[in-house]
């Protein structure tokens, strides 16, 4: 009987894992620095609407807490900045706030994280590496005697500019400024298995630098790529780039472990004069459309090619109360009337790439393929391959000993394979064939006996093997069915186990 219930609670562990642990995961920012917001009841509505299951508010606000009750949708609350005094002197005084403030709502309300200050260190009126930690070490204490420690997160939210250097992303180092509060809580998220929440924001980039920073490449629509140098990887997006620093900066201190949640991005659809050439709702469609593909999809970053990561867009409404530039207040995704200010696809279902007006971001044609160029050396067609199997995610099993693309055994034939493979899974574009100089486009097709090539989008041209064909890039919907496969045969164990326990019963 106990190795039975073993068994069966094993299989509805990996049951749950299965469904809750599965790909990223994009939710919205709840503000509400407005005088002209609907109801925290008619919010969730329109939440609910458009399928958003997980929002980020600032507070704990009571009315809004009790909205969000009985709702599937998971909800991420703040600690203000001006509550961390009081929180970091008295364990009491946090112990009193989950009471009354919290534990009325919770579990109806799903309350998945707690953000103890926001953005602190860039604060002028908060001591970051006095009040931050400790604040965030007693709403852990009170949320471990309650028992709520392990389902309810807790973290702070940062900016971008914890960073001394972000370029290239392999350099990425934090500010030796901020060193007495970063170590103590960089190792309190590693202790406790919480993420570092950062919020970042490529728009700022370009709009500060408009002569040295693309719009196409901090939009998600760059055909060429940005190499670092150290490393050899490709960067297609800032936003990547910014993350990988933020990872490479993490290691340098010896914290790999630690998961990085974008907590805050965005593109605001209007601004002041200066803002003009960059806030605008085409654009402001095209990176946030962009960026939910890129996390559902769960393309990772070059560093951490698949990896899954959790990204909340900012923000849900236009807050006309914001002070500053006119950007400030025109981030909403809807207008308090609660249209919406553009169209946006939170399941990200749609191919992600929503054209802006310059139309760059064409695809190469879909008869045309990647091959290695005669002219390349060895050394440079080795490089290639090799960071094609490996941060560039193609699947190169089919150049593998006893596979359809292993004949002819070279190194031109093999590069072939893999530079089209990499080629057509980025679109076909010119600048995915170019690696180094080392790849060509050509306008026949090289598939040869049962070593096939595909063309952009996966098709093929004609009967293949189905181990010598690559996939695109991992997205939610391909791997959908091996999920449900692996689904399936744990009910059918566990169903099996539970017809056994019977048996024995009798």
């Amino acid at each position: 009987m106990a190795r039975d219930f073993k068994l069966i609670f094993s299989i509805s562990l990996l049951l749950l894992l299965l469904d809750c642990c599965y790909g990223g995961k994009v939710g919205v920012c709840y503000g509400r620095s407005a005088d002209d917001l609907p109801t925290p009841a008619k919010v969730v509505q329109l939440i609910q609407q458009h399928n958003i299951k997980y929002v980020r508010i600032y507070d704990y606000n009571s009315q809004v807490l009790k909205a969000f009750g009985n709702t599937s949708i998971e909800l991420m609350i703040g600690v203000p900045n001006s509550d961390l005094n009081a929180f970091s002197q008295s364990q009491s005084n946090v112990d009193t706030w989950l009471k009354n403030s919290v534990l009325p709502y919770y579990p109806t309300t799903k309350i998945t994280y707690i953000t103890v200050g926001a953005e602190s260190t860039d604060d002028p009126h908060i001591n970051a590496s006095s009040f931050v930690v400790p604040a965030m070490q007693n709403v852990l204490t009170a949320l471990r005697k309650v028992g709520l420690s392990r389902r309810i997160k807790v973290s702070t939210t940062l900016s971008l500019g914890i960073l001394s250097r972000s370029f290239p992303p392999s350099a990425g180092a934090f500010n030796s400024s901020y060193a007495y509060f970063l170590r103590p809580m960089l190792e309190f998220l590693a202790e406790n298995n919480s993420p570092f929440m950062i919020d970042l924001y490529p728009y700022y980039a370009y709009r500060d630098s408009p002569n040295n920073v693309s719009l196409d490449y901090v939009l998600f629509e760059s055909s060429s790529e940005v190499i670092d140098p150290n490393t050899g990887l490709l960067y297609k997006n800032m936003f990547d780039a910014q993350v990988d620093a933020l990872y490479y900066a993490l290691t340098a201190l010896n914290f790999r472990t630690i998961k990085i949640m974008v907590t805050e991005t965005g593109w605001p659809t209007k601004g002041s004069p200066k803002e003009k050439a960059a806030a605008s709702p085409d654009n402001a469609e095209t990176y946030n459309s962009n960026i939910i593909h890129h996390v559902v999809t769960n393309q990772g970053t070059p560093a951490k090619p698949g990896e899954a990561m959790n990204v909340y867009i900012f923000s849900l409404f236009n807050e006309n109360r914001k002070a500053g530039l006119d950007s400030e207040r025109n981030w909403g995704l809807f207008y308090p009337d609660q249209t919406s200010v553009y169209q946006l696809d939170f399941t990200g279902k749609s191919n992600g790439f929503h054209s802006n007006s310059s139309g760059t971001n064409s695809s190469g044609s879909s008869n045309s393929w990647c091959i290695a160029s005669s002219k390349a050396s060895e050394r440079d067609l080795k490089g290639a391959l090799d960071w094609a199997c490996g941060p560039g995610n193609v699947d190169c099993t089919a150049i593998q000993p006893s596979q359809p693309c292993f004949q002819p055994d070279t190194l031109v034939s093999h590069a072939s394979f893999v530079f089209n493979s990499y080629f057509q899974q980025n679109r076909a574009t010119d600048v995915a064939c170019s690696f180094g100089g080392a790849g060509v486009k050509v306008n026949k097709d090289p598939s040869y006996d049962k070593c096939i090539y595909i063309t952009a989008g996966g098709n093929k041209t004609k009967a293949t093997n189905a181990t010598a064909l690559t996939s695109s890039a991992s997205t939610t919907s391909g791997n959908e069915p091996l999920r449900w496969i692996l689904k399936l045969c744990l009910m059918i164990s566990l169903f099996f186990s539970l017809h056994t326990m019977n048996s024995q019963a009798l």
